[in-house]
């Protein structure tokens, strides 16, 4: 609906009557927290099994006890099962603890500490800056920003990165040391890169020697339906065109398993397996061994994992139908509202220019939490106000039906509000 070719008084009536029905909304007094794609209970249950079984696996297997220290690249079954999934070589592989962020943040301080592949220290240049596709992943930026990296934001397509953009930056300038990337079901938006773009990314001029791809494929087997999307391998793309120290892949078994508790995983050429392997050395004696056993045992091999993942696919995928079926009842056609339909992934992304921070902030007074506005763009600077990230992992079913009868009001709402004061000159109708 354009509210603006409303006439005055209809629309104060029409916005009057929202109000009602957000009232009696808030008479619920139903609290729902949708700020972080956290897995639901029931998803966590299905890993359950593998502590059971957990004294009855083989802790010491080819001449090595994996109760004891040592193993900096993880052990060997664990590296192998990443390496089908990422479809590289096991030698590019390190299995590591807890998250895939935690990884991303150690190879970053490593960049800037002690350089990449015997470069100059990226701390030690007057200037380092990264390519951020946006709307993209607020802990991404966070580490940026932690490090006093520059960050240069350029818009995902439906189709992935824009690659003219990408590409006529990183030719010239050489502080442009890396890009953030989430290939798979991006966060938030869901989309998937075509295989054009992967191409372009693993093969594209770089006045950086030094330059990094931050390949953060966090859901690459996290279909929400049989037919789910699919990703070029780009270590097959890298390897060809000789540019495999480029990418610096990550993922983890944190919306596989336990989140946080699970293992994260570093895939990359031999050379910077090597180099990291060699910081590793000062920072830890190894691993949880033990940890990786046990996934390695219950998760067993990639087509296993794909059939575990059809399991949270079943709890994810009705509120992703949810929030589809209700969004389109209302809003169906409307050019003023644009939300992303993904396959797969932990988010749906919301468009409404200019009312994102008055959306989220009537979604609070109604109990419903979602992730501060702005948050999906480097230093949370969203210049159209127009974008939120949906969580709908960890709400129950009842509670995405109020959290989206929630967040249509909140919606109708502000663009209201927002017609009111720009074209009537209005601030409030109470």
């Amino acid at each position: 609906m354009d509210y603006s070719q409303i006439e005055q008084n209809q629309l104060i009536n029409l916005l009057k009557e929202e109000r009602k029905v957000f009232k009696r909304l808030q008479k619920a007094d139903m609290s729902v927290d949708m700020t972080r794609g956290r897995p639901e209970a029931t998803q966590l249950d299905i890993a359950m099994p593998m502590l059971s079984n957990a004294g009855n696996y083989d802790y010491r297997a080819d001449g090595i006890d994996n109760r004891n220290y040592g193993g900096l690249q993880g052990i060997k079954p664990a590296r192998e099962l990443f390496a089908e999934l990422f479809d590289c070589k096991t030698d590019e592989v390190i299995v590591a603890d807890g998250s895939s962020l935690d990884l991303m943040y150690t190879v970053m301080q490593f960049a800037m500490q002690f350089g990449v592949l015997e470069s100059t220290p990226w701390n030690q240049l007057k200037k380092v800056k990264f390519i951020c596709l946006t709307p993209g992943y607020d802990r991404h930026f966070a580490i940026c920003e932690h490090f006093g990296i520059e960050m240069i934001g350029v818009r995902l397509r439906e189709d992935g990165p824009d690659m003219d953009i990408i590409e006529n930056l990183v030719r010239d300038d050489e502080s442009i040391k890396g890009i953030w990337c989430v290939p798979k079901y991006s966060n938030p938006s869901g989309v998937t890169y075509s295989d054009r773009a992967v191409e372009r990314l693993a093969t594209m001029k770089t006045a950086a020697k030094d330059f990094r791809i931050f390949w953060d494929n966090a859901y690459l087997v996290h279909d929400l339906y049989e037919e789910g999307d699919k990703l070029k391998n780009i270590f097959d793309v890298a390897r060809k065109a000789g540019t495999l120290d480029r990418i610096y892949a990550f993922t983890s078994t944190s919306k596989i398993t336990f989140a946080g508790s699970g293992l994260a995983v570093f895939a990359s050429s031999v050379d910077n397996i090597n180099a990291i392997t060699k910081e590793l050395f000062f920072k830890t004696i190894g691993p949880n061994k033990i940890n990786q056993v046990m996934h390695v045992n219950f998760l067993k091999n990639a087509d296993n994992i794909k059939e575990l993942m059809k399991l949270h696919a079943e709890i994810l995928r009705p509120k992703f139908e949810l929030f589809e079926e209700k969004m389109s009842a209302e809003f169906e056609g409307d050019p003023f509202i644009h939300w992303s339909k993904p396959k797969g992934g932990y988010f749906i992304s919301l468009d409404v220019k200019n009312c994102a921070k008055r959306i989220v902030a009537l979604a609070g007074e109604a109990g419903v939490k979602l992730t501060p506005a702005g948050s999906s763009f480097p230093y949370k600077l969203d210049d159209l106000d127009e974008n939120i990230r949906i969580a709908p992992s960890v709400p129950t079913l009842e509670e995405m039906t109020h959290a989206v009868d929630v967040i249509i009001s909140a919606v109708k709402q502000a663009r209201m509000e927002r017609v009111l004061l720009k074209i009537h000159n209005i601030k409030d109708i109470d």
